[in-house]
Parts: structure tokens; sequence; C-alpha cells
């Protein structure tokens, strides 16, 4: 398979992942009251224009994975993914379902870093 295209694949299972657990939090009685009280005196529409902002590191990296070259796309998905493994590791609940697919999303992104790292540069002819 396509270095570009595993990248690309990976990013739209952890993008759908990061979706599914947001959706499945939803459900969990007392989540809005939990996400209030960690809101504090910070408006509830600001951290979901956080969450927002994170969720498009993996959605443009879906895309950007596909068209940029060679050394800025290995740089990018390297930084994209620790970037992300943060953001799901620190911003997340210890709710079964959260944890389960928080493990997914951070191997995949485990998966990107290291493809990243050992991805050698093509050859010019």
């Amino acid at each position: 398979m396509n270095i570009k295209t595993k990248f690309s694949t990976l990013w739209i299972v952890i993008t759908l992942n990061m979706a599914f657990a947001d959706i499945l939090s939803l459900f969990v009685p007392g989540i809005h009251e939990e996400l209030a009280a960690f809101a504090g005196d910070i408006p509830i529409t600001w951290l979901m224009l956080f969450g927002a902002v994170k969720i498009q590191i993996p959605i443009a990296m879906i895309f950007l994975s596909r068209v940029l070259n060679y050394k800025i796309n290995r740089w990018a998905n390297i930084i994209a993914g620790v970037i992300t493994i943060v953001f799901v590791v620190g911003g997340g609940t210890l709710l079964p379902h959260y944890i389960f697919i928080a493990s997914i999303e951070v191997i995949c992104m485990l998966a990107i870093i290291w493809f990243a790292w050992r991805w050698q540069s093509p050859k010019i002819v």
C-alpha cells in the first residue's frame, strides 16, 4: 500500500473514532453536568470551539497526507500524531467506551508516527 494512502486511511480511522467517542459520551447520564462543572467560568460554547479546532487536525491530515511532498508530509504526520495523542490522552475521560476508543486512536497515531519516522526519501529518477 502506498504510504500516503496508509497515512490517510489511519487518519480516517482516528477521525471516525474521535467523533464516535464524543457521540457515545453524549448518552452518559450526568455528562452535561460534568462538562459544565469542568468548564467552570468558561462558557460551554468556548469548550465546544476548542473541540471543533482539535478535531480539525486529524480531518486536515486525511487530505494533507495525500498531497504534501515527502519532507513536509513526514514531519506533518509526526507532529500531528504527537499533538493529537496529547489531546486524546489528556482531554478524555475514564469511561470504558472512551478508554477503548482512545486506545484504538493512540495505536493508530503511534503507527502513523512509526511509519513517518521510518519513511525513506523517494528515489528521484
